[in-house]
């Protein structure tokens, strides 16, 4: 006959057994996960489209959509949006960052750069031309050298998925006083009107027809 456990027994079993689960909870979400409506991104800030160069790789662009949609965030084309999101001017560089006693390199350094702006339906700039970089150093081994071919092409990718979280993070202080205080200083220095994108596709009212 099976025989039950003490509840002394069974409670620390249950609390490692929750610990455990937030532990796994808390390691996904270091590696780029993202839970579903955790993402930091103001609703003021939707409809928002997501624009990206050829320059940029599609692992990044899809990074970053992907970590919008699983904010549940309303992604559109640029037609339908209220804010469009442009992603631009990726570079990536590799350079030696040790060298051995044979002046061979010892250690590399990745790094990766790319340029965002943010822009309201009526061109008042959010987010201007801003540069967001990642890098990473590594060990190089001259004798497994397809070994770190491939530790290279792992390490490309997690830095991509950096500069995503960078861009989502840049996303989060937009709330809509944030946004209404843009506008406001865009508006004095420019000196020119603008209207929130909500005004400018509400319809304008007729006219009123005069009597005959």
């Amino acid at each position: 006959m099976t025989q039950r456990q003490p509840a002394s027994q069974r409670t620390p079993a249950l609390a490692r057994s929750v610990l455990l689960t937030i532990g796994l909870l808390a390691t996904a979400s270091g590696c780029g996960f993202q839970l579903r409506g955790a993402a930091p991104v103001s609703a003021a800030l939707q409809p928002l489209a997501l624009q990206c160069t050829r320059d940029v790789p599609i692992d990044l662009c899809q990074s970053v959509r992907q970590q919008l949609t699983l904010g549940d965030v309303d992604v559109r084309e640029a037609n339908a949006a209220d804010y469009i999101l442009a992603i631009g001017q990726y570079t990536e560089d590799r350079r030696a960052s040790a060298i051995t006693i044979n002046a061979g390199a010892a250690e590399y350094t990745l790094r990766q750069s790319v340029s965002i702006n943010l822009i309201s339906r009526d061109n008042v700039p959010l987010i201007a031309d801003t540069r967001l970089n990642a890098s990473e150093s590594y060990r190089y081994d001259e004798t497994n050298v397809l070994a770190k071919q491939r530790e290279e092409k792992t390490l490309q990718k997690q830095l991509q998925e950096r500069l995503a979280q960078q861009i989502i993070f840049r996303l989060a202080p937009l709330t809509q006083a944030r946004i209404d205080a843009l506008r406001e200083q865009y508006q004095e220095a420019t000196g020119n009107s603008v209207e929130s994108p909500e005004a400018v596709t509400e319809p304008a009212a007729k006219a009123p027809i005069p009597a005959p």
